[in-house]
């Protein structure tokens, strides 16, 4: 019954009820749902520091299931996606370090279904976002599912799984105001990581040019964690997967990532499209690093611990084998949107490390799957459904496919004759490797899990000058959004304890001064009690200063080819036909992609009134969609010297490093510089011209130019 005095505060029931249901957290305790006070947030219940996560950590439960179930149906992360099916060859086998037998039968081609995507974005967001990339591959083996979950960078933000949901919380648009979408340039975001010392080499890698891939197709892959293969003699060797891709590595500049977003948000997407329709099917390398059993604590860091990658200097990529996609999906949501991984999905032969990020995730995923898409029955959607033949004792559910047959659902049995029998080892029956576990139950993180810096510092140090740059202005755009002082101030001195010329030139662009003492970082031990100092980050001598393989500029692969590189031809009535014929053959013949750009739509008439195609007009085109630039000869080329959209054109292809080509007249449409002489034409490396028409050494060393990507010299003189 409703009270009947009338309350001066709320002026009707449903304001007073909106109001009650208000939480507000200040001066509380953290609890969970039950309202049982939280003693640690930051640490998972494992069976000793270094130990498995435990099933029976309520609080890692309540809080992974709450985060799961929190949107439907869209993925919570990874929600942007683009998808191609394929397959995988094995180069040589693998019978001393893994029974798997995929990875062991090289007569064997097996299918895939690889899932690429941004983390933060929603579907609705654009593919050039400043994000990690998903890197995920459903190998469809003989002996059942495996599913190498991983991202385009080998390390992560957080250390145990517990954080994941503050991390994606941070980085989601700010809840009051849904504001900004798909970007990490805000406050919640790096309050939460200026409290985090452990994200900082993770930060490193979102800040470089990883996190703006040219292409899908030209990014590398990484599963992350530390697995293990076993043997059929039960022997275990620790695995570090990675993705080597065929094409190279290669980025776009964070100006031109924003421009593209607005010329077309689905560029990462349809690049990977019509590159399988063309038939230039993109094709990655598969490497491992081999680690033994009695190496696991020889580095100075941990290898369980997801924020620390090994150098491939102290331990070699081993090539295994070779993953090509080459057919685009018959049904978007069908495929791509139902896909469901699990890191959880192994088979025989591949095992799960201790490191306390993946045991969460083996968890989430299953949970997050039953939310998404409703049912525990999602193995039977046909994108999800293992080619091995498939027999157990479940039943029923939502939307159940399998009509199973007979009385018999349960296990041991003898009205069904004991089938399905379960099988031995040497039958191919799993079994997890046999590690000894003999530990006290603990909230609590090793203290091999402490440096936080070293490795940052790594990165860092082994980026070009070009790539340390592009880092200090991605930090600089980053904090610059930040609104909160005190939130800069602590990433300063966070950064200062990375590299001091990285901070000096990050603090002067922010009109900051670096702190001198870096803030006391958060205590990661067990609740109030814990010893303060135990986990303070410390300084450890790394077998290596630098790292050639974790530069993008510094790696050889890919710098070969051209092959699927987009290059516009900017062209227009009275163009001369050969000039245009002769760079197109020459470019086609290299593998490049080449558009014909025109003020119009339809086709040109040339020189000699030959009539040309057009791909693209000057008003849909932009030079971030492309990869390099040729203006041919020609009268009428003439007529594009005072055209608006062709002086942009040619203004950001120059400003974004990318190598310009022209013939006969087209090299007076150039960019100019004010250097004395305003109408004086750029001449650097990067700008290759001759008066000759069909000049063939031109086409040559613009095919050379073009293999290099960029021409990352400019950036100095800009």
């Amino acid at each position: 019954m409703k009270n009947s005095t009338p309350n001066q505060d709320h002026p009707n029931d449903k304001e007073r009820d909106l109001d009650i249901n208000k939480s507000n957290a200040e001066n509380q305790f953290l609890t969970t749902n039950q309202g049982v006070k939280i003693n640690d947030n930051n640490n998972s219940a494992k069976a000793g520091e270094r130990g498995p996560s435990l099933l029976e950590d309520f609080i890692l439960r309540e809080k992974i299931t709450n985060f799961d179930h929190e949107r439907i149906p869209e993925r919570i992360v990874h929600a942007r996606g683009s998808a191609a099916h394929g397959y995988f060859e094995l180069y040589k086998p693998l019978d001393k370090y893994t029974k798997a037998g995929f990875l062991n039968d090289t007569s064997i081609k097996t299918p895939v279904f690889v899932r690429f995507s941004t983390v933060a974005g929603s579907r609705g967001s654009t593919d050039l976002a400043r994000d990690v990339r998903g890197f995920a591959v459903k190998f469809y083996t003989q002996e059942g599912i495996f599913d190498l979950v991983g991202n385009n960078m080998p390390v992560f933000f957080i250390q145990d799984a517990m954080k994941f949901p503050d991390l994606i919380h941070a980085v989601k648009p700010e809840p009051h105001n849904e504001i900004p979408q798909a970007a990490s340039a805000h406050d919640t975001f790096w309050d939460f990581i200026s409290l985090m010392p452990e994200s900082m080499h993770m930060i490193m890698w979102v800040m470089s040019d990883r996190a703006i891939p040219r292409s899908l197709r030209m990014m590398e892959g990484f599963g992350v964690h530390t697995f293990r293969f076993v043997n059929d003699k039960n022997e275990s060797h620790f695995i570090k997967f990675h993705w080597k891709p065929k094409l190279g590595t290669h980025s776009v500049l964070w100006d031109e990532a924003q421009k593209i977003s607005g010329k077309n948000s689905d560029f990462h997407k349809q690049d990977l499209w019509e590159a399988i329709e063309s038939g230039n099917f993109p094709e990655w390398e598969l490497g491992v690093q081999i680690i033994p059993e009695k190496d696991e604590h020889i580095f100075d860091f941990d290898l369980l611990d997801p924020t620390k990658l090994v150098p491939e200097e102290i331990v070699p990529l081993t090539i295994i084998g070779k993953m090509t996609l080459n057919k685009n999906p018959d049904n978007f949501f069908a495929e791509t949107e139902q896909v469901a991984f699990h890191p959880g999905h192994v088979v025989p032969g591949i095992d799960f490390t201790n490191d306390p990020l993946l045991q969460g995730r083996l968890f989430s995923y299953t949970d997050t799957q039953l939310s998404r898409l409703g049912s525990p029955n999602f193995h039977e959607i046909p994108i999800n459904r293992t080619i091995a033949p498939m027999h157990n004792n479940q039943r029923d559910g939502h939307m159940r496919q399998e009509i199973a047959t007979g009385r018999v659902s349960y296990h041991p049995n003898s009205l069904g004759g004991g089938c399905p029998f379960q099988a031995k080892i040497d039958e191919g029956g799993f079994a997890s490797f046999n590690e000894r576990i003999d530990a006290h139950k603990v909230r609590d993180r090793s203290a091999s899990f402490s440096d936080h810096f070293s490795q940052a510092t790594l990165f860092y140090q082994s980026q070009t000058d070009t790539e340390q740059e592009h880092i200090i202005k991605a930090l600089t755009f980053e904090l610059g959004k930040v609104e909160t002082v005190a939130i800069r101030e602590r990433m300063l001195g966070l950064l200062s304890r990375v590299d001091p010329i990285l901070v000096s030139k990050v603090s002067k662009c922010l009109g900051l001064k670096v702190p001198k003492e870096l803030e006391k970082p958060i205590n990661h031990g067990v609740g109030a009690d814990a010893d303060p100092n135990k986990h303070e980050p410390t300084f450890v001598k790394r077998p290596t200063e630098t790292s050639d393989s974790l530069s993008i500029l510094k790696s050889e692969t890919g710098k070969d080819s051209i092959v699927t590189r987009q290059i516009a031809f900017l062209c227009a009535d009275g163009v001369n036909a050969a000039s245009v014929n002769n760079m197109k053959a020459a470019l086609k013949k290299a593998g490049a992609v080449v558009k014909i750009i025109a003020p119009h739509l339809g086709s040109i008439v040339s020189e000699d009134d030959s009539e040309i195609p057009v791909d693209q007009s000057y008003l849909t085109a932009a030079s971030v969609l492309f990869d390099a630039v040729f203006v041919p000869a020609g009268k009428g080329i003439l007529d594009l010297k005072n055209n608006g959209d062709v002086k942009e054109f040619l203004t950001d292809a120059y400003k974004h490093c990318k190598f310009i080509a022209a013939e006969g007249q087209g090299i007076e449409i150039l960019p100019f510089v004010n250097n004395n002489d305003s109408e004086k034409p750029i001449r650097d490396v990067g700008i290759l011209v001759s008066d000759q028409i069909g000049d063939e050494y031109l086409s040559a060393s613009f095919i050379n130019a073009l293999a290099n990507h960029r021409f990352w010299e400019r950036e100095a003189n800009l």
